[in-house]
């Protein structure tokens, strides 16, 4: 009998790393070509936050996060060789269970044809993109920050995979701030709305696209871009302020490993909050609309999203009672 209880010790033992180790996270993030010391120390600020987030707050292994930037190191420039040699790398040790999430912060262009995202010499469109993420055996998360970043969504979209764009059509060809509210997201838990203990990609891009809204808000200015997200596969994409089919898979996958004790996500109250998200953009639209509306229109309009913005919220409460 002690025999037997010590082989299943020891056999328990030997399939816990296994089962610890059994996703293997990595990360690309890629400041690219700034144009100037502006945007240059804008775009490291935001990429140097986000790589010690990576590997502080969301405990990546440094040996899997590659960050390529405007550096005078060649094997730390973003450049398109270094891009796919960094993916190339992935691929190699990547399994079917394994996430890798890429990051893309700097300028974007759309010349009627191709998007692309603007590298140190030789760009890369989306379809380049697309053809270096398609041969990738595990899940993919793929943020594009920039301008002109809309076509990525068909062009990138596809079965387990997630993309971001900061704007939702070609006419938003302005510099954009998506990155800096995206990365933000992960430092505190503040985008945790569901309160279970880690920020979903789903919750980083709603909290991204409030930061985005406030923004310019404050500034007293319309927004130059909307971000999207798709998760279906389906290469349209939804905005946070719209109750489409995607933010399924999004509101499930996370770039943090699960605690001991956290909460499963609920679906339930993740329609609330997408809701209430919904809400809250349709108020501060009206809000900027209401020099064009007469009393009444303003009125009515205000009280519909006030009662129904009350109702969600109430339901919310409900679902996050101890």
């Amino acid at each position: 009998m002690s025999c037997r209880l010590a082989a299943a010790v020891v056999a328990i033992a030997l399939a816990l790393p296994a089962v610890a180790g059994a996703q293997q996270r990595f990360a690309l993030v890629v400041s690219g070509a700034t144009g100037g010391e502006e945007y240059a120390a804008q775009y490291a600020g935001w990429t140097d936050g986000f790589a010690r987030t990576l590997s502080g707050r969301l405990k990546f292994d440094p040996a899997r996060v590659t960050v390529l930037s405007e550096s005078e190191r060649p094997e730390a420039a973003a450049t398109a060789e270094n891009v796919r040699k960094a993916i190339a790398s992935v691929r190699q040790q990547m399994s079917p269970q394994d996430l890798l999430f890429v990051f893309l912060v700097g300028h974007g262009t759309f010349d009627g044809v191709d998007a692309k995202f603007n590298l140190v010499g030789r760009d890369l469109d989306a379809a380049g993109w697309a053809s270096l993420l398609q041969p990738l055996p595990g899940r993919v998360v793929i943020v594009n920050s920039t301008a002109g970043s809309f076509p990525f969504v068909q062009g990138l979209s596809g079965p387990r995979r997630i993309v971001i764009t900061a704007t939702d059509s070609i006419a938003q060809r302005f510099d954009t701030v998506f990155a800096e509210y995206f990365s933000k997201a992960f430092e505190t838990d503040s985008a945790d709305l569901d309160k279970n203990q880690r920020i979903s990609i789903w919750e980083a891009f709603a909290s991204a696209a409030a930061g985005v809204r406030r923004h310019y808000q404050q500034r007293g200015q319309l927004s130059t871009e909307r971000a999207l997200i798709d998760d279906n596969g389906d290469g349209v994409g939804t905005s946070a302020a719209e109750q489409g089919q995607d933010g399924a898979q999004a509101s499930q996958t996370y770039l943090d490993q699960a605690l001991p004790g956290a909460a499963p996500t609920d679906q339930e109250l993740l329609k609330l909050l997408q809701r209430r998200s919904l809400l809250e953009a349709e108020l501060a639209e009206l809000k900027i609309r209401k020099a064009f509306l007469n009393t009444d229109e303003y009125t009515r309009e205000f009280e519909r999203i006030i009662t129904e913005f009350a109702r969600v919220s109430s339901e919310i409460r409900q679902r996050t009672k101890s």
